[in-house]
C-alpha cells in the first residue's frame, strides 16, 4: 500500500457549517447557555444589583393597587386621616417604583451593552486569527450577520432579561395577592388563564414559519439590493436599470407580503389577550359586584381587583414576547459559538522561537499541498531561493503559484514537505517573527480607511513621517501624492477608490519599503497597471529588490526576464527553472510562450500545446 493510500484522508478545510436558512428560533440548550453566561461572570455585581432592582420595582408596583383599594375605602368611609396617610403611602409606592425601574433599566442597559462589547471584541479578536483556509470558503456577508444580526439578537435578549424577572415576579404576586384576597373571586379570575397558555401553543407554530419566512425574503431582497449597488458599473454599462428594476421589484413585493404576513400574526396575540382581559375584568365586575352588594365583599377590595386584573396581563403579555426573544437569542448563541468554535489551525507552536534570519533564504522541500488534502494542488515540489536572489514564479493559471506565496508565509500548512526560511521550518517560529521578515505586495493591494500616511505606515506603526516621505520618494510616489489636496493627510475612500490601481500599487510599495522585509514576495503586482504606469513601479521594483530575496509572481513576461531566476509551473509541478536566456536555450514551455509573440503566461492556452510534451522535455 502507497504512503498516500496509508494516510488518513483529511476533512477539506472548510467554511462555517450551518446552512443558508438558520432557523430563527432555537429551542433551550443548557450548553449554550452556561456559555453565555460566562459572559456575565466579570459583570455579576451590576447583574445582581439589576436583579436587586427588579424585585422592589415589582414590589412597587404589586403594592400600587392595594394602597388604590385603601384610599378608596377610605374615600367611602370619610376617614379623612386614613385617607391622608393612604395618600402618603402611595406616594411613597410611586417614588420608590420609579426609582427601582429607573436604576433597573439603566443598570440593565449598561449591563448589555458591557457583555455585548466582550462578545463582539472575542468575536473580532477569532476572526483576526481564523485561518484564511476559512476564510477563502464563507461568505462575508455570512460573517457580518454574525457580528451584527445575531450579536444584537443577543443584546436585545440581556435587555428584557431583568424585565422578564419582574414580569414574572409580578405574575406570581398578583395570582398569590388575588387568592389570598378573595380565594373564590381569585380562582375564577385566574380561569382564563390555560385559555390563554392554548391560545399561546397553537399561535406559536405559525408564528415560527411566518417570522422564518419574512427573514428568508427579507434576505433574498437586501442580497438582491447590494448585488445591483455592488455591480452599478455593469448595470449601467449593459443598460440593465429596467430589467434590474423589475427582478428587484418582484423580490420586494414578495418580502413585503412575507413582513405584512408576520406583522399579523405576530399582532394577533394583543386582540387576544384583550379579549381575555376584558373576560377576567367582567368575571370581577359580576361576581364581584354580587359580593360588594351582599356585603361579602368591600368596594376598595374590589377596586384593588380590578386594578390586578388590569396589570395581571401585562406581565403575561410581555413574558410572551420575551420567550420569542429568547428563543431567537438561543439560535444566535448557537450561530455564534459556531464562529467561535472554528479552530486556529495556524498558530504558534508554545515552543515556536523568533525568527533571527541571518541569511534570508526560502526553501520548498518535496512539498505537497491542496485547498482540500484530496485534491492537491502542488505535487512534491522543491526549489530554494538563495539570499539576495530574485526568484520569479510563472505559469498558467491554475499552476500552483500564489499556493506558493500563501505557504511561504504561512497562511497554510504543507500537506508533506518543509517549507523553511532561514533555514528553519516556518512552523516552529512565531508567526509574528515570520511577518516580520516576511513583506507582500498584491496584485490589487488593499489600502484602508484613513489617509495615506496611515496606510503607509499600516505595519510599522514607530515610522516616522521622514521615513515615510523617503520610501514615497523611492518608489516615485511623492510626486503624485503632494498633488493631492492634502498631500500625506488626504483621506482614502472605500479601498482607496479615490486613487487610481497604479497610484495604489505604488502606495503599496512604499508600504513594503518602510516595513523593510528581509524576504518580499510580489503577487503579481504589475498584472493590473497600463505599460505607462508600469515604467515607474519597474523603477520602484528596482529599490524594492535592493538587498532583498524576492520572489516575484508575473504574467507579464518583460517584467521577469531580468529576474536571476524563472522557475516554470505547470499543474502542481516544476517544469523548468533558470535565468532567461538558460530557458531560451532549451525547447521548453517558457521558450515556447516567450517566442509565440504572447506578452502572457495566460493568453495562450497551454494545455493545448500537450502537457506531456513540455513534461519530458524537462
Amino acid at each position: 500500500m502507497s504512503e498516500a493510500a496509508a494516510a488518513p484522508k483529511r476533512a477539506p478545510r472548510a467554511s462555517l457549517g450551518s446552512p443558508e436558512g438558520d432557523d430563527v428560533f432555537g429551542a433551550f440548550d443548557p450548553r449554550v447557555a452556561r456559555r453565555f453566561l460566562a459572559y456575565l461572570k466579570p459583570h455579576r455585581r451590576s447583574f445582581i444589583i439589576a436583579q436587586v432592582a427588579v424585585l422592589f420595582s415589582a414590589a412597587g408596583q404589586l403594592s400600587m393597587p392595594l394602597v388604590i383599594g385603601w384610599v378608596t375605602q377610605s374615600v367611602i368611609a370619610h376617614d379623612v386621616g386614613r385617607f391622608h396617610l393612604a395618600l402618603a403611602a402611595f406616594a411613597v409606592a410611586a417614588a420608590a417604583f420609579a426609582a427601582m425601574f429607573f436604576l433597573e433599566e439603566w443598570l440593565s442597559q449598561r449591563l448589555a451593552n458591557r457583555v455585548i462589547f466582550d462578545v463582539r471584541r472575542h468575536m473580532f479578536a477569532h476572526f483576526q486569527d481564523i485561518s484564511l483556509s476559512f476564510m477563502d470558503k464563507t461568505h462575508v456577508g455570512r460573517l457580518m450577520s454574525r457580528l451584527q444580526g445575531d450579536v444584537n439578537s443577543l443584546q436585545e435578549f440581556l435587555e428584557n432579561t431583568t424585565g422578564a424577572v419582574g414580569d414574572f415576579v409580578q405574575l406570581i404576586g398578583i395570582a398569590v395577592i388575588l387568592v389570598a384576597i378573595d380565594v373564590k373571586l381569585g380562582l375564577l379570575t385566574l380561569t382564563v388563564l390555560p385559555a390563554l397558555i392554548g391560545l399561546r401553543a397553537i399561535w406559536l407554530p405559525y408564528s415560527k414559519v411566518a417570522f422564518r419566512l419574512a427573514r428568508d425574503a427579507s434576505s433574498t431582497a437586501n442580497s438582491a439590493l447590494a448585488e445591483n449597488i455592488n455591480g452599478v458599473r455593469t448595470v449601467q454599462e449593459t443598460r440593465r436599470e429596467a430589467l434590474n428594476f423589475q427582478l428587484y421589484a418582484e423580490k420586494a413585493q414578495e418580502n413585503f407580503r412575507a413582513q405584512a404576513h408576520a406583522a399579523w400574526i405576530s399582532q394577533i396575540m394583543i386582540p387576544t389577550v384583550d379579549i381575555l382581559t376584558g373576560v377576567a375584568l367582567g368575571i370581577v365586575v359580576v361576581v364581584g359586584g354580587s359580593e360588594v352588594l351582599n356585603s361579602h365583599l368591600s368596594v376598595g377590595v374590589m377596586v384593588a381587583f380590578v386594578f390586578y386584573v388590569q396589570k395581571f396581563f401585562d406581565p403575561v403579555r410581555m413574558l410572551s414576547m420575551q420567550y420569542t426573544i429568547m428563543q431567537r437569542a438561543m439560535a444566535a448563541a448557537h450561530r455564534i459559538f459556531e464562529v467561535l468554535d472554528v479552530p486556529v489551525t495556524i498558530a504558534d507552536r508554545p515552543d515556536a522561537r523568533v525568527l533571527a534570519v541571518e541569511a534570508p533564504t526560502v526553501e520548498f522541500r518535496h512539498v505537497t499541498f491542496g485547498y482540500d488534502p484530496a485534491r492537491p494542488i502542488l505535487h512534491d515540489v522543491s526549489f530554494q531561493v538563495r539570499p539576495r536572489e530574485v526568484v520569479a514564479l510563472v505559469g498558467p493559471t491554475g499552476s500552483g503559484k500564489t499556493s506558493i506565496i500563501s505557504l511561504t508565509h504561512r497562511f497554510y500548512d504543507v500537506d508533506q514537505g518543509q517549507v523553511l526560511v532561514g533555514g528553519v521550518d516556518v512552523r516552529d517560529v512565531s508567526l509574528d517573527s515570520l511577518g516580520r521578515t516576511i513583506g507582500m505586495v498584491l496584485q490589487e493591494p488593499f489600502l484602508f480607511t484613513g489617509t495615506i500616511e496611515e496606510n503607509i505606515r499600516y505595519n510599522t506603526e514607530g515610522a516616522s513621517l521622514e521615513t515615510i516621505v523617503a520610501a514615497a520618494r523611492a518608489v516615485s510616489a511623492h510626486d503624485f501624492i503632494m498633488r493631492l489636496p492634502e498631500g500625506y493627510q488626504t483621506p482614502l475612500g472605500q479601498r482607496g477608490r479615490n486613487l487610481s490601481m497604479g497610484q495604489r500599487q505604488l502606495i503599496s510599495f512604499a508600504r513594503a519599503l518602510v516595513a523593510d522585509p528581509q524576504v518580499l514576495i510580489l503577487d503579481e503586482a504589475t498584472a493590473n497597471i497600463d505599460s505607462f504606469t508600469e515604467q515607474a513601479i519597474q523603477k520602484a521594483l528596482k529599490v524594492l529588490f535592493a538587498g532583498r530575496t524576492c520572489m516575484v509572481i508575473a504574467h507579464r513576461l518583460a517584467t521577469i526576464r531580468d529576474a536571476d531566476r524563472i522557475v516554470v509551473l505547470q499543474a502542481g509541478r516544476i517544469l523548468e527553472q533558470g535565468s532567461h536566456d538558460e530557458l531560451m536555450a532549451t525547447d521548453g514551455l517558457y521558450r515556447h510562450l516567450y517566442t509565440s509573440a504572447h506578452a502572457s503566461f495566460d493568453d495562450e492556452a497551454v494545455a493545448a500545446t500537450g502537457d506531456a510534451e513540455f513534461a519530458t522535455r524537462t
